[in-house]
């Protein structure tokens, strides 16, 4: 089973260590944009706070792996 990574506002993603999932605060856009380019090899799901997803745009509409998901507002 691939690695489950949540990325955004710390205060968003922090519960998500509680359930094993890998944790990268990412505040800023350009910081986000880092956290996505060094996603750790075998992540198979990440999930994203809106400021994240809103943050990677186009990168995120063109891409199919890994599985994305982004959370509620």
């Amino acid at each position: 089973m691939g690695r489950v990574v949540a990325v955004g506002e710390w205060t968003r993603v922090a519960g998500f260590v509680l359930a094993g999932v890998t944790v990268v605060a990412a505040e800023e856009p350009d910081a986000v944009r880092e956290a996505w380019r060094a996603l750790p090899p075998g992540a198979a799901l990440v999930i994203l706070t809106p400021a994240a997803a809103d943050a990677l745009g186009q990168v995120l509409v063109e891409s199919t792996r890994p599985l994305t998901v982004v959370m509620p507002s």
